[in-house]
């Protein structure tokens, strides 16, 4: 099993998630930097990681989608690999436009950063599986744009088709419909705003994260 943390100017959760995959997984994993123009071959899981991408200048995320090495992961989602963005990498996969929706500022106006519980509203997923039975999380939220925007046609179709992932069961920041995470049209690709490269072990104060790249992988 093999996977790639991409890293861009910023990113302070590559690291975190290089470690969660490979303690959860036993995977290995290439770190690669946004100028790369290629991936490693073989990969099972793309990882975009939490952080503040070009220090979050423009919108989060829209600097970070224009990064060279993004060709290629677009590329690599279109055959079918596994894609994750968690967090600013969540945000960087919407201003690529492999996500729909926005990323905008937390209803309060302010950083949140807390355990959420989670509801996992679609347990047949390539990143859910894992879950089997359970219908609730434990993860990490640390953000100040994680309000999850997007029309309501696009909110339906979203609901209707199964692509909400993940829902906040107390709503930190705002998102439309309590939306924490959505899948792509083909369900390779995730975006999260929690964190489960913060929630991998029960040390952390919840191992449900550590799930989530178990069911990436598994479905390889």
């Amino acid at each position: 099993m093999k996977a790639a943390v991409i890293v861009f100017p910023g990113s302070n959760c590559d690291r975190d998630c290089k470690v969660a995959i490979e303690r959860s997984t036993g995977a290995s994993v290439e770190m690669v930097w946004h100028g790369e123009s290629d991936l490693p071959q073989g990969l099972d899981l793309i990882v975009l990681p939490g952080g503040f991408s070009y220090g979050d200048y423009l919108r989060c995320g829209a600097m970070a989608s224009l990064s060279p090495v993004m060709s290629a992961v677009k590329a690599a989602a279109v055959r079918g690999v596994a894609t994750v963005g968690i967090c600013n990498g969540f945000q960087v996969l919407c201003e690529a436009g492999m996500l729909p929706g926005a990323l905008l500022r937390n209803a309060g106006l302010k950083y949140v950063c807390k355990a959420v519980d989670l509801e996992i509203v679609n347990g047949q997923t390539r990143f859910t599986a894992a879950y089997q039975d359970r219908r609730s999380a434990v993860m990490t939220v640390g953000n100040g744009e994680g309000n999850y925007f997007a029309d309501k046609a696009t909110l339906d179709r979203l609901e209707g088709e199964g692509l909400v992932a993940f829902r906040y069961r107390d709503n930190p920041n705002g998102s439309a419909r309590n939306i924490a995470g959505i899948l792509n049209e083909s369900g390779n690709v995730l975006g999260l705003m929690p964190h489960p490269d913060r929630s991998f072990e029960a040390d952390l104060g919840s191992a449900d994260g550590a799930l989530l790249f178990q069911s990436a992988m598994a479905s390889a």
